[in-house]
């Protein structure tokens, strides 16, 4: 038999024709219609793509067309344009097939941050009776999430947030309160704020938060709100602003009630004294529509997050750090290992991809519990055996047990999902067991690994057994292999009855099968295929190739030609798929009623499947950072984390940037990093372009965080580092004219937000500073910005510079060094100063570099020869007056004192010869009596005191030369003359 039984097996018709585009179907007069329509149609908020749901495809229009030209299609002639006029005048128009418009919401609302809406029209193709039927944004994913995610993992939580500022005792505080929704997870903050707003900032990197609710300005005079939009955009969130009544809290006790489930709503609820806070959550919470579905009552949880319970990040540094794939680009696209998120993610399920990527946004700075994560690591990290079998037999075959929760609750499960959740259930045995044989290093390791993970499994394992019962007392397991959902046959008489006629029909199909692939003289196993078709019921397939065998052959009736071959059945197939979809239909009406019965009884089990999701998820990312490890070109090793204090230090030997380590042809040059309190805790680093100090510094900080985090370090063995409390960083040159923020201004806000946020605990990462403005007016930032980290803030500092007159602060301060990139540098023969060739090494050392050789990458980057010419030539002529300077004094000391009393011997003697020519002058004056005039006679004198003193330094050159060219530094101070 085929193997295939009932109606709804989708075989050929996912995936073919995915770009193909359907016809409109429209005539003249409904072309016009609709865009006179659609021209009046209200303006969406900017980053909003519409799409018109035609029953079979969709539709877009406008912008939103060309928009779907370039991203799914990748051409523009994939457009028409409707209502005449042609390209000039026409409306863009573009359609999509429905797993099309799928593939494209799902990436308009995750990689590429829009919001989305989906109209539907009441009437017919000439009555443009259109509404709005569904809408979603990046943190609202509800009314979205089942059509675009059921095959599909969200990979990061959809993270809402709603921001209120008011001052309280003359402070301006901020109230957040933020949801996630596919989570069903509530949470409030209240905080004291800066002018920077760098707390909002820090929460909104923590959490993720995909989108932020904002108070409307309606007489746009509110500064600190402006400052708060400012932030908001910095960060990448979407932002929606709703009138300020929204933020009033009427009924919030009333409605966070039931909202919360029964044992956290029927007590008193301390976050109601939070005020700010509870005026976001009105605004939240009718933002998202929680209370217009029944389905939310009781099902949320409600939390209070403190900002210092984690590692803090600013913007920068997320990106300095290369945390997260950048906006647009997938996390699973692309080069993986080009961001952290991406590098770690080895995870096998959603639910751990979620939790690895808001453990990297929250490193922890609890030792104890940073300590205990390392450990779970080094379990799996020595024991490769049983880290592959969780990897691959058990986490690979788990499902997101959250969002099938979510399902049951909703009303909207199918018997899929419970058989889902049976066969995930069945595998928890096996896992416990392996994780029970797993070699631990020690018994510390073994009771952790027990706490963690076995003892909170073994409770879930046993409070599903009731569920495993009841799928196989009551589903039809054997057909599991073909992807039938069905009730067992023997539960019900006239489900026999049924089965049995269904099984008749498919020996026929089978049979014609057969007698066809005689026919046509064709390989039923590798050329004639039998398929049960979503559109087509049972059909045969032949590829391309083999379609011209098969055309105008007697009997056989073509049905389409897709890109996975034709289509095609006879009579006596066409009579037998009727009655098989006949039997299967009247199957699944008998079973209905059953089916729903089941799936209520297993909704029952949705606490502990949820409880479950965190322990897999856990384990999973868990899994991964050990693997990820173990893997890397030179295996991470275990950190010892230090409590943070004054006394912490940081030593790591050996660093090596984990991202960069991984490309192809890369053989990454180590370095070592120590930053001991009163010697090396601020450093500057000097040196050429392109040798190494941004990656340098950016290493320090990623495995500052690594460590923070629990994983293991891309380092030596023997590595120390500190509890930091935020990584604050200062890079590269970004602007916003549009915002009118200038490269030098953004330099500037981010650098002051350091300055505020920093404490002694911080690490602060800094590449570049004030070379946005004047050569002057930027050293002297740069200066004094250091020296106020140095003395005021006192913490840990990386500073790479091209100012290298800033090493000299590690002569006035003590705990200053500096470090400097080195290079081998090599004079071309016969060639001026700046005509050489170097070699970067990519080492750090202690030092300073006073050459940033930026020529030299100009001829590396392939610049026109004349302007390299003319650039060194002006370089030249630039240091020409500091070239002398350092010539002399760097001559040996013997060489230089016999120089200087040369040169001493030399002035003394014309000095006393010019005394005697002055003296033979005044003689001459009193014999001649002063004849001539006054004004005469002093002209003259003149005239011959400087031609007489003239001639007699000329003739001291002379005697003094044999001497001065034996000498090197007088001879260099005898060019001068």
């Amino acid at each position: 038999m085929s193997g295939l039984m009932y109606a709804g097996t989708n075989i050929g018709g996912s995936g073919a024709g995915d770009k193909e585009k359907p016809d409109l179907g429209l005539d003249n007069v409904a072309e016009s219609s609709f865009c006179s329509y659609f021209r009046g149609m209200p303006k969406p908020a900017a980053g909003t793509v519409r799409l018109f749901d035609r029953n079979d495809f969709y539709s877009a229009h406008g912008s939103d067309a060309i928009l779907i030209a370039d991203v799914v299609f990748k051409t523009h002639s994939a457009l028409k344009y409707l209502g005449g006029g042609g390209k000039d005048k026409g409306l863009p128009s573009i359609t999509l097939s429905t797993s099309a418009a799928k593939n494209f919401l799902r990436d308009a609302l995750t990689a590429r941050q829009m919001r989305v809406e989906i109209w539907s029209n009441g009437g017919g193709k000439r009555n443009n009776q259109w509404t709005l039927a569904k809408q979603a944004s990046p943190g609202n994913l509800q009314q979205l999430e089942d059509m675009l995610f059921v095959n599909a993992d969200i990979v990061s939580s959809p993270i809402v947030m709603a921001l209120k500022l008011t001052t309280q005792d003359g402070v301006r505080t901020v109230g957040a309160a933020f949801a996630d929704a596919t989570n069903r997870d509530l949470g409030v903050a209240e905080f004291p704020e800066n002018d920077l707003f760098s707390n909002v900032e820090s929460l909104l990197i923590q959490l993720g938060v995909k989108e932020c609710i904002v108070p409307r300005d309606d007489k746009g005079g509110d500064v600190d709100l402006a400052k708060l939009r400012t932030v908001i955009d910095r960060c990448g969130c979407v932002m929606f602003e709703t009138k300020r009544a929204e933020f009033a809290p009427k009924n919030i006790d009333q409605d966070l009630r039931r909202l919360l489930k029964d044992e956290a709503a029927s007590i008193s609820i301390a976050e109601l004294d939070l005020a700010a806070a509870m005026g976001s959550a009105t605004a939240l919470i009718a933002y998202l529509g929680l209370l217009n579905d029944e389905s939310n009552f009781g099902q949320y949880t409600l939390r209070t997050h403190d900002l210092s319970q984690y590692l803090r990040l600013d913007n920068a540094a997320l990106r300095a750090l290369n945390l997260f794939p950048e906006p647009g680009q997938s996390a699973n696209g692309g080069n993986k290992n080009a961001s952290i998120f991406g590098l770690l993610n080895r995870c096998k399920t959603g639910q751990g991809q979620r939790l690895l990527g808001q453990w990297l946004k929250q490193p922890l700075v609890n030792v104890h519990a940073i300590e205990e994560r390392q450990n779970l690591v080094e379990v799996f990290v020595h024991d490769v055996s049983t880290r592959q079998i969780v990897q691959n037999d058990f986490l690979k075959m788990i499902p997101d047990m959250h969002r099938i929760s979510k399902r049951f609750q909703k009303g909207v499960a199918t018997l899929e999902d419970v058989v889902r959740v049976y066969q995930a259930v069945l595998r928890l045995p096996g896992l416990i067991q392996a994780l029970d044989d797993a070699e631990t290093p020690s018994q510390v390791h073994k009771d952790l690994v027990a706490s963690t993970f076995l003892e909170p499994l073994r409770a879930h394992d046993e409070a599903l057994a009731k569920l495993t019962e009841l799928v196989e007392a009551t589903v039809d397991l054997d057909e599991l292999a073909s992807h039938n959902f069905v009730i067992k046959p023997d539960f019900d008489a006239g489900l026999k009855q049924i089965k049995e006629a269904l099984d008749d029909v498919r020996d026929k199909l089978d049979d014609q099968h057969r007698a066809a692939g005689k026919e046509l003289k064709m390989d039923i196993e590798k050329k004639l295929h039998l398929e049960n078709h979503s559109s087509y019921g049972y059909c045969f397939r032949v590829t391309r190739t083999d379609a011209s065998l098969v055309r105008n052959k007697k009997g056989y009736h073509d049905i389409a030609t897709v890109k996975g071959g034709l289509f095609f059945t006879n009579g006596a197939l066409r009579e037998l798929s009727t009655e098989f979809r006949d039997l299967s239909e009247r199957y699944n009406r008998s079973q209905s009623g059953l089916v729903r019965e089941v799936i209520q009884i297993a909704s029952t089990y949705c606490p502990p499947l949820e409880q479950l999701n965190v322990v897999v998820a856990q384990l999973d990312v868990i899994v991964s950072f050990a693997h990820v490890s173990d893997n890397a070109p030179v295996p991470y090793v275990k950190p010892k984390v230090e409590e943070k204090g004054k006394s912490a230090d940081l030593r790591i030997h050996e660093a090596r940037h984990p991202c960069l380590e991984v490309q192809d042809d890369i053989n990454f040059i180590p370095n070592d990093t120590e930053m001991v309190k009163g010697e090396s805790e601020f450093l500057v680093i000097t040196g050429p372009n392109m040798g190494g100090k941004s990656t340098f510094i950016r290493q320090v900080g990623i495995v500052a965080l690594l460590a923070q985090v629990g994983c293991f370090v891309p380092a030596a063995e023997g590595a120390t580092v500190p509890v930091f409390d935020c990584i604050l960083a200062r890079v590269g040159a970004g602007d916003s004219q549009l915002k009118g923020v200038s490269t030098f201004m953004a330099e500037m806000l981010e650098t002051a937000t350091i300055l505020k946020t920093a404490t002694a605990d911080s690490l602060i990462i800094i590449d570049e500073l004030g070379r946005g403005t004047s050569t002057y007016d930027g050293f002297g930032l740069a200066w004094a910005i250091s020296e106020w980290i140095t003395t005021r803030i006192g913490c840990k500092c990386l500073f790479a510079t091209h100012f290298h007159e800033l090493t000299n602060l590690a002569n006035q301060q003590p705990h200053v060094r500096n470090l400097h990139v080195v290079a081998h540098i090599t004079q071309r023969p016969g060639g001026s100063r700046q005509d050489r060739d170097i070699t970067l090494l990519y080492k750090v050392e202690p030092g300073i570099s006073d050459q940033s050789l930026g020529i030299n990458v100009a001829e590396l980057a392939n610049f026109p020869p004349s302007v390299i010419q003319l650039a060194k030539r002006k370089a030249e002529e630039l240091e020409e007056p500091e070239d002398d300077e350092p010539t002399t004094l760097s001559m040996a000391e013997d060489v230089t004192a016999e120089g200087t009393a040369l040169i001493e011997e030399f002035m003394e003697t014309w000095a006393a010869r010019s005394e005697a020519l002055a003296a033979d002058d005044d003689a001459m004056d009193e014999s001649e009596g002063g004849g001539g005039g006054a004004e005469g006679s002093a002209s003259k004198k003149r005239r011959v005191d400087a031609e007489a003193q003239l001639r007699e330094l000329r003739k001291c050159v002379e005697e003094f030369r044999p001497r001065i060219q034996a000498n090197a530094w007088a001879s260099k101070v005898l060019e001068s003359f």
